[in-house]
Parts: structure tokens; C-alpha cells; sequence
């Protein structure tokens, strides 16, 4: 059993690799440096001893005998308490689809055997670093009751989320639980080079700070929204959901004019400025159905455009919160 490392004293690497001498090199550098060591030399016993341990970072050699770095690591990444772990390649191999490969499989980094013991430690050191960063931000996020997720920009892979972000992504798409909507991935590609630049800019005083970039998916009276934190790595970024709800509302208004519940959800929406074909994708109708519903809404509050019912249950439901 692995729980009695130390994890306050040390960072804790594990090396897998299927040669003798390479393990010896690199255990002996990290050792002097002063890590934790743990070795692993094929793939299965890899996949075992980081579920066990959970180590601060890895490093993989990508050709090795049975399954190889690149089955490790989509292994690795594809496990909720693994995936967030920062995997090194270690290869001989410089062509460009098997970087490419290295990269498609969760790995941050490679390094080039014959290997050299002091690039390697800079190369831990600098992941472990910025792991450590990610954590620290993810328990203070947890701490408050925060739903997190941490995204790679790139191919939206999911390496790190709180219960409540797995709960949240789950009621409101249906995407696997490593990979993050089709829609937010959009949305990330767009809005990161944007809030790179916004950050640069204001770092050079040529612009104020701006609010962080947001994202926001409605689900009938719930909107879940997504707010770019801070970046974990290259390409990878801290995501912070939140969800609200507008049944409040809604049901002060239909209590307010006697309306039904559907009656209070779409005079809600004609308050946020919503069309008919809008209000009719939100709750699943037609527009024409949408029509009729504001026909017996308009008599009920004595009104006959949705502009003066708009702002007649703007001005009630203003008095309501004064009360």
C-alpha cells in the first residue's frame, strides 16, 4: 500500500519505463533532487501504482513491450482520479506525428532519450509547479462550495472537476464525463486567446483589468453559466460553473397576476426581451402555442401588446422586492 507517502515534505514522481538503466538514471537524479520515487516497468503496474498513489507527476516512455505510453496515458486520463495528473513523455522517437501522438494522449510534455538528468529536473519541477498551483486553486474553489473544471483548450478534455461540476454537466449535456461539451469547447477556443491578450494588455497598463470572459447555456427557468478563472497550464484552463434559477421569479409573477405556471414562465420571458420562437425553444413548444398563451396572458393583465405587459410585471414585480 502507497497512503503512507509524505506529501508535505515531497513531491512524488513516478517513472515507467521497461529499461533498467533508464530507471536507475532517472531514480537516482530525482532521489538527489529530492522527490519521492515510485517505479512502474510496463504499462499495467504504471496504471496500478498511479491510482494508488496518485503521484504529482509522471513520467512515461512512450515504446515499451504489451501496451505502450500512449494507452497509458488515455488510460490514465480517461480515470477521474488520475486524469489530472501531468504526464512527461519520455521518447526516442522526434517524428512528428509520434510528438503529435504524445500530446493527443494526455501528455503536457516529452523529453528526448538519450535522456539528460538535468532537463529532465527542470521539466518536473516546472509541471510539478504549476500542478501544485492548479491544486491549491481547485481546494480553495472546493472549499466554498464551487462547481470547478479544469479544460484543455486544444480537444476540451476534462482533467480535473468537482462532484458538483460532474452533476452540473451531466443534468445539462450529454457529453462523456472526460470531455466537455461540444458547445463550451467552442466557446473556449474564442473567448482564451481573447482573455490572453486582455491579461497582457493589462499587465502593460495599455488597458484596465476586464471581467473574467463567461459562457451560459439556459435549461428551461435554470441557466448554468461557465467564467474563465486562470490558466493550469499551456492549454489548459480553470473553469468556474454556476447555476441559478428564475422559478422565483416566475412564481411571484404568476401569484402576482393569477396566471398557471407556463402563463408565469413565458411573461417571464417576455421580460428578458425573448421572441416567441425563443420562448417556444426554451420550454419545448411551438410559437404558436407561445401566442395563444400570451393571448390569455394579455387579458388577464388588462393589457394589449407585450411591450405594456412587459413593463407592467417589471413594475410589479419591483414593488414586490420593496415589500
Amino acid at each position: 500500500m502507497l497512503d503512507h507517502l509524505d506529501r508535505s515534505r515531497t513531491d512524488v514522481v513516478l517513472i515507467v519505463d521497461d529499461v533498467p538503466d533508464n530507471l536507475s538514471l532517472l531514480h537516482d537524479a530525482l532521489d538527489e533532487a529530492g522527490y519521492t520515487v515510485l517505479v512502474a516497468t510496463h504499462g499495467e503496474a504504471a496504471l496500478l501504482r498511479a491510482s494508488q498513489a496518485v503521484p504529482d507527476v509522471i513520467l512515461l516512455d512512450a515504446i515499451m513491450p504489451g501496451m505502450d505510453g500512449f494507452e497509458v496515458a488515455r488510460r490514465l486520463k480517461a480515470q477521474s482520479e488520475t486524469s489530472h495528473i501531468p504526464i512527461v513523455f519520455m521518447t526516442g522517437l522526434t517524428e512528428t506525428e509520434h510528438v503529435v501522438a504524445a500530446f493527443d494522449a494526455g501528455g503536457v510534455d516529452y523529453v528526448v532519450k538519450p535522456l539528460r538528468p538535468r532537463e529532465v529536473l527542470a521539466r518536473i519541477q516546472a509541471h510539478v509547479q504549476s500542478a501544485r498551483r492548479a491544486h491549491q486553486a481547485r481546494n480553495a474553489l472546493d472549499a466554498f462550495g464551487h462547481a470547478s473544471l479544469t479544460v484543455r483548450v486544444s480537444d476540451g478534455r476534462v482533467s480535473w472537476q468537482t462532484p458538483l461540476a460532474r452533476q452540473l454537466l451531466q443534468r445539462y449535456f450529454d457529453t462523456p464525463e472526460a470531455v466537455a461539451p461540444v458547445e463550451l469547447i467552442d466557446w473556449l477556443q474564442h473567448a482564451v486567446p481573447a482573455a490572453r491578450a486582455a491579461v497582457e494588455a493589462a499587465e502593460r497598463g495599455a488597458a484596465p483589468p476586464s471581467p473574467a470572459p463567461t459562457w451560459m447555456v439556459n435549461q428551461g427557468a435554470r441557466r448554468l453559466s461557465f467564467a474563465l478563472h486562470e490558466p493550469t497550464g499551456d492549454d489548459e484552463w480553470l473553469l468556474v460553473m454556476r447555476e441559478t434559477s428564475d422559478q422565483a421569479a416566475m412564481d411571484a409573477l404568476s401569484q402576482e397576476f393569477k396566471l398557471t405556471a407556463r402563463e408565469g414562465e413565458v411573461l417571464y420571458w417576455v421580460v428578458r426581451g425573448k421572441t416567441n420562437r425563443d420562448i417556444g425553444d426554451i420550454l419545448g413548444s411551438s410559437p404558436a402555442t407561445v401566442k395563444k398563451q400570451l393571448e390569455h396572458i394579455f387579458a388577464k393583465l388588462g393589457v394589449e401588446t407585450r411591450t405594456a405587459a412587459a413593463g407592467l410585471a417589471m413594475s410589479r414585480v419591483a414593488q414586490l422586492k420593496m415589500r
